[in-house]
C-alpha cells in the first residue's frame, strides 16, 4: 500500500554524516527521522540543468485535465496524496550515502544494503525472467519446431540477447541477480558517481561482466534503446523531490525514449500501488495523445486516424507479495508492475 515504509535489509553502513547543502532548510530532527525511518533506497531525486524541459513539464502538469483517481479501480478506498518532500529526493544525499558505502566496501568488503530486502529482489528477478521467457515464446511461436526441448533451449538462449537497463542501479546487485538468471547484456546507470564506483567494484570482485555508467535519467545521455528497463525505487525517490510531480513527468518522457518497441519497463515501488502506477502511465499516454493536436476539427480527425498507439500499456504485476487488510482495504507494502512499449 502506498506510503508503507520498508527498512533496508542487512545494513552494513551508517547513514551519511555532515551537511547536506541541498536541504539546508531541513532541521536536524527532520534529517534524523528521514534517515532512520524512510525505506526507499534509490538513486534519483535528480538535479537537472535543462530549464526548458523543466518548464515544459510544469506546463504539462498545470494544463492536465485527466481522469480523477476515483475513476480507476484500486486496491484501496482512497488514493494517497503526494508524498512529503524528503532529503532522499536530492542527489547530495545519495552522493553522501554512497561515499560511506564505498568506504565500507574498501575497508570491510561490505556490499551495502539491499533495499526493499533480498526477498523482494529475488521475487522481482524470478518474475521478470518468467515474463521475458513468455514474451520470447510468443515471438518464436511462428517459428516453433515440433521439438519442444529445442524450443526450450532457444528460450533460455534468448535471455542472453535481452538488453537490460537498470535505472538508479545503486550497488548493482539487482543486475548481478539478473546475470545469474541468464541475462548477459546488462547496463546500470546512476547519477551518483559513488554508486557507480561501488557497483563496478562489486561486479569486478564477484566476476560479473556488467556495464556501469554515470547518467541522470531525467537528462539521460544514453543513445541506445533497451528491451528491458528496470526501476527498483528510483521513481519513488524522484517523487520525494520538492518538484517531484514535475520530475515524474520528465522521468516518463526519458524512459519512453529508452525502451525499445515491444520492450518492457518494470517498476518496483513502495510508495505507489499498482493502480497508482497504472494511472500515472495512462496519464502520460494521454498527455502524449493530446500534445500537438490541432484546434481544427478536420485536421484533428486526420491526426487521430494517423496517430501512433499510446507509448505504454499495462502488461502484468507481481501477485505473490504478502498482503494485509487495513481500514477495509487490501494492500501490499511493495508493488511491481510491468508495462509494454507499443
Amino acid at each position: 500500500m502506498a506510503g508503507m515504509r520498508l527498512f533496508p535489509e542487512d545494513s552494513d553502513v551508517t547513514l551519511p554524516r555532515g551537511t547536506v547543502t541541498a536541504v539546508d532548510l531541513v532541521s536536524d530532527d527532520d534529517r534524523s527521522v528521514a534517515a532512520d525511518s524512510w525505506s526507499i533506497k534509490s538513486e534519483y531525486g535528480s538535479t537537472l540543468d535543462d530549464e526548458q524541459r523543466h518548464a515544459d513539464a510544469t506546463e504539462a502538469l498545470s494544463a492536465s485535465t485527466f481522469r480523477a483517481a476515483s475513476d480507476y479501480n484500486s486496491d484501496k478506498d482512497e488514493q494517497d496524496g503526494e508524498p512529503e518532500p524528503s532529503m532522499l529526493g536530492f542527489q547530495s544525499y545519495w552522493d553522501g550515502a554512497y561515499a560511506d558505502e564505498l568506504t565500507n566496501f574498501r575497508e570491510h568488503g561490505h556490499a551495502g544494503e539491499v533495499w526493499f530486502g533480498s526477498e523482494v529482489m529475488e521475487t522481482v528477478v524470478s518474475w521478470v525472467k518468467s515474463l521475458c521467457l513468455e514474451l520470447s515464446q510468443a515471438r518464436l511461436s511462428n517459428h516453433a519446431t515440433s521439438d519442444d526441448s529445442e524450443l526450450a533451449m532457444q528460450h533460455e538462449k534468448d535471455l542472453s540477447k535481452w538488453s537490460v537497463l537498470d535505472i538508479g542501479t545503486g550497488n548493482g546487485l539487482l543486475l548481478q541477480e539478473l546475470a545469474k538468471q541468464g541475462f548477459a547484456d546488462l547496463t546500470g546507470t546512476d547519477y551518483s558517481g559513488g554508486a557507480i564506483d561501488l557497483a563496478q567494484s562489486l561486479a569486478d570482485r564477484d566476476g560479473f561482466n556488467i556495464r556501469f555508467l554515470v547518467d541522470d535519467i531525467l537528462n539521460t545521455k544514453l543513445d541506445r534503446m533497451f528491451q528491458l528497463v528496470m526501476d527498483k525505487g528510483t521513481l519513488d525517490a524522484i517523487g520525494l523531490h520538492p518538484d517531484g510531480s514535475i520530475k515524474r513527468i520528465m522521468y516518463w518522457e526519458s524512459v519512453a525514449k529508452l525502451v525499445a518497441p515491444g520492450g518492457l519497463v518494470v517498476i518496483t515501488s513502495c510508495n505507489s500501488t499498482k493502480d497508482e502506477l497504472i494511472q500515472e502511465v495512462e496519464a502520460f499516454n494521454q498527455r502524449r495523445s493530446v500534445s500537438g493536436s490541432s484546434e481544427n476539427p478536420e485536421t484533428r480527425l486526420e491526426q487521430e486516424e494517423s496517430r501512433d498507439p499510446p507509448p505504454f500499456r499495462y502488461l502484468d504485476h507481481v501477485r505473490s507479495y504478502p498482503t494485509f487488510m487495513f481500514g477495509g482495504a487490501v494492500g501490499s507494502r511493495v508493488a511491481t508492475v510491468a508495462f509494454v512499449r507499443n
